[in-house]
């Protein structure tokens, strides 16, 4: 089965068998993730349960449907953990599986937030149960409902009269709640959201914020539909999976989704004269235009001068992110950047608090100002003049919902360290402002190749879940140092998780599993030789950091160099050697028609 039809097929439920799905999240110090992961999966390919179990160092949190006697064996083995016997669910019956496949994924956070020092397991808001949010709605008592969800989420329904954080990703919320009126810190607000767990971290972070009255709907919007229906509620309760919507009886609706922009639709919207079944709704219809469309030469001409000069050439006041981890919690400024960043020593950051150049949003903090755990700085960087960048990017195909590019080296794909407005993303911004082309894959700043940007999410998605499973093939040509001693191999060294005391990866027996297959194509008389590299997984660095643990590194490598030694520098400088790494083929298939799709970049002098 290909990727595209996997995640297009509905699977029907057997009569009079419906379908159980749970929703369910606990907030818990969790550890042996890997161990757990491989034990749920295997339970949940056995239970042919499908859905998403996220594993966390801070908890678990759940999404899964099947059969009854499938959900009660799952739910019946989490509960055997004593840090999850009191594991709370929701249920809820449909008529089909709406989720298309299994992921049981480990991650950082249950829910991302981004802002350290928040700790549910530890401690939440006050939480108020669904009658007594009911009971006070009935009686009218002074109070404000918000909304904690994304905005397109709010558009199909919520609370009466409630405030809607204006959010279109959770991780938003922080800078969202700093911009709510100060007079509401004294008023009583009872935030809410799908199932609550938003809520367990926006309550504390609220608090910390100053706001006095927090409570939090325990079980969130689909609980209060279970015991109190749809009093106070107006619309349906968007969901994350084919289903879309539920309304107050926890029955699915007519909603769905745009297969262009992700927007919910309702039954009206889908009879809207711009609403077009996979092309377009009311939401992302844009009239056509007479003209011809634009040809490869046209766009390539565009990203041409788009970077016209360099963008980041340019002096600029850089602004930088600076958040303050949990151990720096009422630090001084100047204490907390020296401890944080040493290498810049203390009389310059003495310096560069002494110029205000650290601010707290609009405000500008001296060094001797206190910090807090969670709090999000920036850091600005005046006349700040970005390394050169290699900006021929090629176009080898131009589709309807991604574009195939041949990227150059050097060049990032996301700003990062000395680069911000100079990397791949930030080109095509200017170049594409209104398609918000996003990578499916990457490459490494010094890699040259293909690589796929897509103009919508869930093609997005779909193209990386293929990557997940291994059923999109990536090849690549390099030029090593030495003559291997085979003509092919199968490297599986594991690869460190986290990067060195020099911001590099490199085999680790404890690391993440990693396969690269490799193949001598030529033997070149100056002792060095020409390889295909398969990754079989996808690790940050992978055929780069095997090929040096094989002891033969890729000529031009600035990281990982001959005789197992480290180099110095990320990304090399425009004027110096090229790092011999290509991308040569890849095959995907269409995330629309679902042929299997083929490309190929032309191979580099350097190969012959």
């Amino acid at each position: 089965m290909s990727a595209s039809s996997e995640t297009c097929s509905i699977e029907t439920a057997p009569v009079g068998k419906p379908i159980v799905n749970i929703a369910a999240y606990k907030f818990v110090p969790l550890d042996q993730l890997p161990e757990r992961r491989q034990e749920l999966r295997e339970l949940c390919q056995e239970q042919e349960l499908k859905g998403t179990i996220l594993l966390t160092p801070e908890g678990i949190n759940l999404f899964m449907a099947g059969s009854r006697d499938g959900i009660d064996a799952l739910l019946a083995h989490l509960r055997r953990d004593p840090l999850l016997k009191d594991l709370e669910v929701k249920e809820s019956l449909s008529d089909y599986q709406p989720f298309s496949r299994l992921l049981v994924k480990i991650k950082k956070e249950i829910i991302a937030f981004g802002v350290e020092g928040i700790a549910p397991g530890e401690r939440t808001s006050p939480k108020l149960t669904p009658e007594e949010l009911k009971k006070w709605l009935d009686e009218g008592r002074p109070v404000t409902l918000l909304d904690t969800r994304n905005d397109y989420e709010v558009e199909l329904g919520t609370f009466e009269n409630a405030l809607p954080i204006g959010v279109n990703h959770f991780r938003d919320f922080p800078e969202a709640v700093r911009e709510l009126p100060e007079d509401l810190k004294k008023q009583p607000i009872v935030m809410f959201c799908t199932g609550g767990i938003r809520c367990e971290k926006a309550g504390p972070f609220m608090e910390r914020e100053g706001f006095e009255q927090i409570y939090q709907l325990e079980g969130g919007i689909l609980k209060y539909f279970e015991e109190c229906g749809g009093a106070h509620y107006q619309g349906d309760c968007f969901v994350f999976d084919h289903r879309v919507a539920l309304n107050p009886k926890l029955k699915e609706t007519e909603t769905t989704q745009c297969y262009a922009c992700q927007h919910p639709l309702t039954a009206d919207d889908q009879q809207h004269e711009h609403y077009e079944l996979g092309k377009s709704c009311p939401y992302c219809w844009q009239p056509s235009e007479e003209r011809p469309p634009l040809s490869i030469a046209d766009r390539e001409a565009m990203i041409r001068q788009a970077a016209t000069p360099l963008p980041g050439s340019v002096a600029y006041t850089n602004e930088r992110p600076l958040n303050v981890p949990l151990r720096y919690h009422q630090w001084t400024l100047l204490d907390f950047v020296c401890d944080y960043h040493p290498h810049l020593g203390r009389d310059e950051w003495q310096r560069i608090c002494e110029a205000g150049l650290i601010r707290d949003r609009q405000q500008t903090l001296s060094a001797d100002s206190i910090v807090r755990s969670g709090q999000r700085l920036t850091r600005l960087e005046p006349d700040t003049i970005e390394p050169d960048v290699n900006a021929d990017i090629r176009i080898i195909a131009w589709e309807n919902d991604y574009v195939v590019f041949n990227k150059p080296a050097p060049l990032p794909m996301h700003p990062c360290g000395r680069f911000n407005r100079n990397s791949m993303t930030g080109l095509l911004d200017r170049a594409f402002p209104e398609l918000h082309l996003r990578p499916a894959h990457r490459l490494d700043a010094n890699t040259t190749g293909l690589v796929v940007f897509t103009m919508h999410r869930d093609v997005s998605q779909r193209i990386q879940r293929q990557f997940e499973k291994g059923l999109a093939k990536k090849s690549y040509v390099c030029r090593v140092h030495g003559h291997p001693e085979w003509n092919e191999t199968r490297c599986e060294a594991a690869i460190s998780r986290k990067p060195n005391e020099l911001g590099f990866r490199g085999v680790d027996e404890e690391g993440d599993a990693a396969v690269t297959q490799f193949r001598v194509l030529e033997r070149f008389e100056n002792g060095e030789a020409l390889v295909e590299a398969v990754p079989v997984t996808g690790r940050t660095n992978q055929i780069r950091v095997h090929l040096w643990h094989l002891g033969v590194p890729i000529v031009g490598d600035p990281v990982y160099k001959t005789n197992q030694q480290w180099g110095e520098q990320q990304t090399i400088s425009l004027e110096a050697p090229p790092m011999m790494l290509h991308a040569c083929k890849l095959t995907f298939a269409d995330p629309r028609s679902e042929s299997l799709r083929t490309f190929d970049s032309p191979w580099p002098d350097w190969t012959r």
